[in-house]
């Protein structure tokens, strides 16, 4: 993805709602071995690409006065309660040195998990994304997490999942759990009364 910048020379408070009353968005990339370079973006293109899911985990090619650097976005405010972009940080990134992202799970085939089909169980997204570790061209748009074979009372861990060449999953503590199936509780008792 493509994103378009300016250089920006004025800082502060005042300088940064100007800009914003002008249609503007501040911003600064930082990282690698270059200093820190303060931005300006237009507020429509950033506020319309932020609700893109690719644009969170993506490296994005940031345009500055014609010079393209590679960057992923890493931080971003909004305003309390106006539709405002108020700031938006991006990190440069080097094409050699391994990068720790944040990844949205994509949850596939729960429509014909035996644990839905057999048990009436409900399948609970115990998390939406996946930390990873990885160089930035092998960053993955999204990590799939296949639910056709979970049955009732099963879960699914970090280690059961299916990572693309290249990438590693950075889970703290033990194996992290993805996704369960429960069967609730009053489905249990129907089942009982039937019988």
């Amino acid at each position: 993805m493509k994103v378009i910048a300016f250089a920006r020379n004025v800082q502060g408070t005042g300088a940064s709602r100007r800009l914003r009353l002008a249609g503007q968005t501040p911003g600064i990339i930082y990282g690698g071995t270059e200093a820190p370079v303060s931005i300006t973006l237009d507020h429509n293109a950033l506020y319309h690409a932020l609700k893109k899911e690719a644009f969170h985990s993506s490296i994005l090619d940031l345009e500055v006065d014609g010079k393209s650097e590679k960057v992923l976005l890493r931080d971003f405010q909004v305003h309390a309660y106006k539709q405002l972009v108020l700031h938006a940080d991006f990190q440069r990134v080097d094409p050699n040195q391994k990068i720790h992202v944040k990844v949205p799970l994509h949850f596939v085939n729960a429509d014909v998990s035996p644990a839905v089909k057999l048990s009436s169980a409900v399948i609970s997204h115990v998390a939406v994304e996946l930390d990873v570790s990885c160089l930035p061209a092998d960053l993955p748009e999204f990590v799939e997490v296949d639910l056709s074979k979970l049955e009732a009372g099963q879960s699914i861990h970090v280690s059961q999942l299916t990572l693309p060449k290249g990438v590693t999953a950075v889970v703290h503590g033990g194996d992290a759990t993805v996704a369960i199936a429960v069967v609730p509780a009053g489905a249990t008792s129907a089942e009982a009364e039937a019988k």
